[in-house]
């Protein structure tokens, strides 16, 4: 089983200059899918002021990284419906976060093909969320433009995570590109 808490996506021609990159940061994993290394890393928010800082010091090193997605929270999944319920449960911990803001879900799904789609996964969290925060005085609204929040949702076969980036966290860490 992979133990990781991150997710980076990286561009074709940089492989190894990547690996040697992530490496300073934490434990490197190469998965089964093309150009996608799974992370684990002590602490995320150091390694993202840490990553931000080197790739500010070396831009042909910010090239590299397509996608750079920690999570927050994880589980393992051995079908859509204990991945539907395991992201409900683990979506339903930014509810505070999103009282009153805008938001949407957005997945990146690598295995399980045929057995979860992105867009239905994405559509169901959204409403689940709204649902959610309708039972509060502060309901949130789903805004595709530049929206208060993203949640991010990472899967890597079985394995999922999720985190939510706030507009001014997308902004200070430009390889965090959860579209």
């Amino acid at each position: 089983m992979l133990d990781w808490n991150v997710v980076v996506s990286i561009r074709e021609d940089c492989y190894k200059l990547a690996r040697k990159l992530l490496q300073a940061f934490g434990r490197v994993d190469h998965t089964d899918y093309y150009n996608v290394f799974a992370l684990k890393v002590e602490d995320v928010q150091g390694f993202l002021d840490a990553l931000r800082q080197t790739t500010d010091q070396d831009p042909a090193l910010a090239h590299c990284l397509a996608r750079v997605i920690p999570a927050t929270q994880s589980f393992a999944f051995q079908s859509a419906e204990e991945f539907e319920a395991r992201a409900k449960e683990a979506a339903a911990g930014f509810v505070p976060d999103l009282l009153g803001k805008t938001f949407y879900v957005r997945m990146h799904r690598r295995g399980f093909h045929q057995k979860l789609a992105s867009q239905r996964e994405e559509q169901l969290l959204d409403a689940f969320l709204l649902e959610q925060l309708a039972r509060t005085d502060a309901p949130g609204k789903i805004r595709f433009a530049d929206p208060d929040a993203v949640i991010a949702v990472e899967t890597i076969g079985p394995w999922a995570g999720l985190s939510l980036w706030k507009r001014e966290d997308r902004a200070r860490y430009p390889f965090v590109r959860v579209n």
